[in-house]
C-alpha cells in the first residue's frame, strides 16, 4: 500500500519526556492513545522529507545517506530529530505548513540540534532514557507492523519505564542556538530563514494557550520575540533572504498535502479543500486518495486512471492504483501496476516490496523465486523492516528451504526485539545449514548478538 500503517497504541511516550537531541517532548501515551498516534510509511512523502533535509545535513557536516524518514500520523504540530539522523515529523505539522520553507526551517532548526551536541552534553544517564525510548518506539512500530499486538506493547512500555525517568528541558540559549545555526545551514543552500520565522510565529500564536492545548512542538520550544527578531536581523543581512520556495519543492510540497489531506482528512474535508471543479494534479490526488479510503473504489479509481493518463510515467499513481486494486481483492489485477511502478522507480523499497508481497498472495509457486529475489533486495536496503522478514521467510517456506526460512524469521524478530525468539529461530536455522554457509555464520551473529541483549537486559 502507498501508506502502511503500524498502530502503536501507546507510543510516542511518556508524561512530560525531553528528547534531548530534538528538543521535544513525547506526547504521553495517554494523549497518544487518545490520537490515536501511529507510524506511517509512504515512499513518496519519506522521499521528500528526505530531499527537503539532505541539503541541510550536507550543509552540518552530517552523512546524508544516513537518513531515515520516519512519518507520525498525529494532527499536533511536532517534529524531531533522534538516534543520529532519524527524522520524526508529525503529518499534522506537514498539513499545517503554508509552504515548504516552513518545513525545511523546522528540519534545519532540529537538524541544528544534532549538529550543536547538545545530546552529548547532557549526560550519559539521560542519554541512555532517551535511546531506549527511541528504540522503544522503533521496536514497537516494527512490532505493530508484523501484527504483534503485545509485542509493541511490551516494547512501548519498556521504553517508557526508563523514559519517565529523564526530563530535561532545553534552555532557551539552546534554542536560540539552534535558531541561528539552522539560519546558517539554510544560507549555505541558498535558502532564506523566513520560513523558520514564519513557523516560530504560527507557535507564538498558542502562547495564549493553556499549556495542556499547546501541540508538543511549542511546549518543547517555547518561541520568544527575542528568537525571532534575532533571526529576522539575521535573515536581513543574508543574502538569500529573498530567496524564494523552488518549483520542485513546492510540487513535492503540494503533492504531499493532497495526499495527506485525502487519506487522513476524510471525504467531506477533501471536497470542501479540492472540491470536484479542481481539476489540477492535487486536486485529483486529493481526492483519489479520499474516495479510496471512504472505500468507492470506482470512483477513486477514475480519478487515478486519469492521472496515469495524464502522467503516465509517474510511478506513485501506478502505486495508488494498485492499492485500490488490492482492497477490492483483485491481487491478481494489482500486480501489473505495481510492477510498473516498480519499473518507474527499483530505488524505492516501499514499491519494490508492494511488488513481493502481491506476488507471494498469488500463491503461485512458480512466482516465489522473484518475490524472494526482491525481498532480499528490500532487506537489505532496509534490514529493520519486520513485515519484509515476515514476507521472506513465508516465501523460503513454501520453497521448502527451512533453513532460510528460520533464519528470515529470526531476522524478524531481532528487528522486533523479541530476543528469545530471535535466537530460537536462529538456532534452527544453524542446524539446518551448512557450516560455515554465509546462512550459517549469520545464524551466529543473531544468536550472540541475542544472548548478549539478554544477558544486558537480566543485568540492569
Amino acid at each position: 500500500m502507498a501508506f502502511r500503517w503500524s498502530f502503536i497504541r501507546s507510543i510516542l511516550a511518556v508524561g512530560c519526556i525531553l528528547l534531548m537531541v530534538l528538543a521535544t517532548v513525547l506526547p504521553t501515551a495517554a494523549e497518544a492513545q487518545r490520537r490515536g498516534a501511529s507510524l506511517v510509511r509512504d515512499a513518496e512523502i519519506e522521499n521528500t522529507i528526505r530531499a527537503y533535509a539532505a541539503p541541510l545535513f550536507a550543509a552540518a557536516g552530517l552523512n546524508n545517506d544516513a537518513i531515515t524518514v520516519h512519518l507520525v500520523n498525529d494532527r499536533v504540530l511536532n517534529a524531531f530529530v533522534a538516534g543520529g539522523q532519524r527524522i520524526f515529523i508529525n503529518t499534522g505539522l506537514l498539513i499545517r505548513a503554508e509552504r515548504p520553507a516552513q518545513v525545511i526551517g523546522v528540519l534545519a532548526h532540529e537538524i541544528a540540534h544534532i549538529a550543536g551536541g547538545h545530546l552529548a552534553r547532557m549526560g550519559g544517564a539521560i542519554e541512555d532514557a532517551t535511546t531506549a525510548m527511541i528504540l522503544s518506539m522503533l521496536f514497537g512500530a516494527a512490532a505493530a507492523v508484523a501484527g504483534s499486538g503485545d509485542a509493541a506493547m511490551a516494547a512501548v512500555l519498556g521504553g517508557q519505564h526508563l523514559a519517565e525517568r529523564s526530563f530535561l528541558a532545553f534552555t532557551r540559549s539552546q534554542e536560540s542556538a539552534a535558531d541561528q545555526s539552522g539560519a546558517g545551514y539554510l544560507e549555505q543552500t541558498g535558502q532564506s530563514a523566513s520560513g523558520l520565522i514564519e513557523f516560530l510565529q504560527i507557535l507564538g500564536q498558542q502562547d495564549l494557550l493553556h499549556s495542556t492545548r499547546q501541540d508538543p512542538y511549542a511546549r518543547t520550544h517555547p518561541m520568544t520575540p527575542e528568537r525571532v527578531a534575532a533571526l529576522e536581523s539575521r535573515n536581513a543581512r543574508s543574502a538569500a533572504r529573498d530567496a524564494k520556495d523552488t518549483p520542485e519543492n513546492i510540487e513535492r510540497f503540494k503533492r504531499m498535502q493532497a495526499k495527506l489531506v485525502g487519506y487522513l482528512e476524510g471525504l467531506s474535508v477533501t471536497l470542501r479543500k479540492y472540491p470536484e471543479t479542481d481539476t489540477s494534479l492535487y486536486g485529483r490526488y486529493a481526492r483519489a486518495f479520499a474516495y479510496f479510503r471512504a472505500l468507492d473504489f470506482n470512483r477513486a479509481l477514475t480519478e487515478t486512471d486519469r492521472l496515469i493518463a495524464d502522467y503516465p510515467n509517474d510511478p506513485f499513481f501506478r502505486e495508488l492504483k494498485a492499492d485500490i486494486l488490492l482492497n477490492m481483492g483483485r491481487v491478481a489485477d494489482s500486480l501489473p501496476p505495481s510492477q510498473e511502478a516498480y519499473r518507474l522507480a527499483p530505488g524505492e523499497p516501499l514499491i519494490a516490496f508492494g511488488v513481493a508481497q502481491r506476488l507471494v498472495a498469488l500463491e503461485d509457486d512458480s512466482r516465489l523465486e522473484e518475490a524472494i529475489g526482491i525481498l532480499k533486495q528490500v532487506t537489505l536496503r532496509e534490514p529493520d523492516n519486520a513485515a519484509a522478514w515476515q514476507q521472506l521467510a513465508t516465501a523460503y517456506g513454501r520453497t521448502g528451504d527451512i533453513g532460510m526460512a528460520s533464519l528470515a524469521s529470526a531476522e524478524r524478530y531481532l528487528v522486533l526485539n523479541a530476543l528469545r525468539d530471535a535466537q530460537g529461530q536462529a538456532e534452527r536455522a544453524a542446524r539446518l545449514m551448512k557450516e560455515g554457509s554465509p546462512g550459517w555464520l549469520r545464524a551466529q551473529d543473531i544468536i550472540s548478538a541475542a544472548k548478549d541483549e539478554r544477558r544486558l537486559q537480566r543485568n540492569r
